[in-house]
């Protein structure tokens, strides 16, 4: 493994939620979904209910997560694009996920678990400054 894709893994080991993106339907998707790392792969717990795993499985996607610093204010994005396979993790992979949401979209969870090789690595730090860390962030709609 490169030094980038070694501290992409680290970088994803801090931040235990992401980004899965693939396209179903030839339409793209973007889903919510909870990582673990693993022997330097990804596993990546999803709600089968909505049937993200079938496109993603076989196919290739790319997932990012976002890990913000609150002391530093500096927020460490990482990106990489791999093969999705459905997998069957181990007990402690299961235990390393922690607890499960109890429903999703008012469906109760059913969990399906993907792995990911990571092939293409990209990591981005982007430095707000300890005092924008501590900003108040507020959502704007158009009127």
């Amino acid at each position: 493994m490169s030094t980038e894709e070694i501290r992409a893994i680290e970088l994803l080991g801090r931040a235990p939620y992401g980004r899965i993106a693939t396209s179903m339907r030839a339409m793209p998707f973007v889903a919510p979904a909870r990582h673990i790392v693993s022997d330097g792969s990804v596993v990546i717990r999803m709600h089968e209910g909505l049937g993200y795993h079938q496109a993603c499985s076989g196919s290739v996607v790319a997932y990012g997560a976002d890990d913000l610093d609150p002391e530093s204010g500096t927020l460490r994005s990482v990106q990489f694009t791999g093969t999705a396979e459905i997998a069957e993790p181990t007990e402690a992979e299961l235990a390393a996920f922690g607890p499960e949401p109890q429903t999703v979209d008012g469906e109760p969870f059913a969990p399906v678990y993907l792995r990911l090789e990571p092939q293409f690595v990209t990591v981005h730090t982007l430095d707000y400054g300890p005092a924008a860390a501590s900003a108040p962030r507020h959502l704007h709609h158009a009127a």
